[in-house]
């Protein structure tokens, strides 16, 4: 039967101990206490204690640092040129120390790990049912107009039509996902230049005055604004955000609701541009994800509403290019408030 890794360090410090007491005693009967005295008998005893803690402490390490070093050899992640002899104790506490502090720190890669397969898996369900669901819907049309309901006029025109919207989801939903893969691999420039906020929002309730009307929502701003606001930005992005968050307060206010937009001095350097409406708001649950991509707070409604369930995201992640932030206020029932920075031009 093999030995402990233990008795067998135990085994060879006896040795080596007992063959350098044997040797001391011989010298200290022969030489010592015949010609030096009983004094001498002390030093020695002294040198031999002195000689014997180096060994144990020497025997100690070298122990150590064969064990850990097989461990670094053994598991590929570490690396074993981390580990230094003249770094090995005997002392265990700091010896755990370190081990726990190794330990805890791949614990926390782990998660970090877990977490990203879960939103990978999350990300491409979402994006399969994205596309899922209007692609079947345009094939499903499709074929029943092959299958002869396109010879009578209004069916094919209805089928058509319906058809048509499948199509356009689809490509919204395109659109989106490669503005999301430009932003996050930095291949979208942002083109920053001096612009006029308040003619950009004007442009974006313009551009949405009639979908506002359908619901009788009434797009405004806070105040009236004697003069022109300037910040720094890319104009098509910016508007991109402005429209997302401007249809996204179409979509969720209540009819006969009202959409807000206020421009107010964040600070020295920055405006801070605010969303409001007093629509149905937002659970407190939901809102640390609302930002995730294709995250709905209601499935149902969302499917209902339509779009591509990328518009938040996309706002998170042009207003981070711009080194801005956004930010998210709601009350359940009674509204929400995003809002975001923009750096001033003056």
């Amino acid at each position: 039967m093999k030995f402990k890794r233990t008795y067998s360090y135990a085994l060879w410090s006896a040795v080596y101990l007992t063959l350098l007491s044997v040797i001391v005693a011989t010298i200290s009967y022969f030489v010592i206490v015949k010609h030096l005295g009983i004094g001498a008998v002390i030093i020695s005893i002294i040198v031999l204690f002195i000689i014997s803690f180096f060994i144990i402490q020497y025997r100690a390490e070298h122990f150590i640092y064969r064990r850990l070093k097989k461990i670094y050899e053994d598991v590929s992640i570490l690396d074993v040129k981390d580990l230094r002899r003249d770094s090995v104790t005997t002392d265990i506490d700091k010896l755990s120390k370190r081990m726990q502090k190794f330990v805890e720190g791949k614990r926390m890669e782990i998660k970090n790990l877990t977490e990203r397969d879960s939103f990978r898996r999350d990300f491409l369900g979402n994006v399969a049912h994205e596309l899922k669901t209007p692609l079947f819907t345009v094939q499903g049309y499709i074929l029943t107009l092959l299958e002869g309901a396109g010879n009578d006029k209004e069916i094919r025109k209805k089928y058509l039509e319906r058809a048509n919207k499948g199509v356009e989801r689809l490509v919204a939903v395109t659109k989106d996902l490669d503005m999301i893969a430009k932003l996050e691999t930095d291949g979208l420039k942002i083109n920053i230049e001096v612009l006029n906020i308040l003619e950009l929002i004007q442009n974006v309730f313009d551009l949405f005055e009639m979908k506002a009307k359908k619901r009788n929502i009434t797009l405004k701003f806070d105040r009236v604004y004697e003069f022109p606001v300037f910040v720094k930005g890319d104009v098509e992005k910016i508007e991109q955000v402005l429209i997302n968050l401007v249809v996204n307060s179409i979509k969720y206010g209540k009819p006969n609701g009202t959409t807000v937009i206020a421009i107010d001095s964040y600070n020295k350097s920055k405006y801070v541009v605010r969303v409001a409406d007093n629509g149905e708001g937002i659970k407190q649950q939901h809102l640390p994800r609302l930002f995730e991509r294709f995250y709905r707070v209601d499935q149902s409604r969302s499917r209902e509403q339509g779009g591509s369930g990328l518009g938040l995201s996309i706002v998170k992640h042009i207003v981070e290019a711009h080194d801005q932030t956004i930010f998210l206020k709601s009350t359940y029932g009674e509204g929400s408030e995003f809002s975001f920075t923009m750096e001033k031009a003056i």
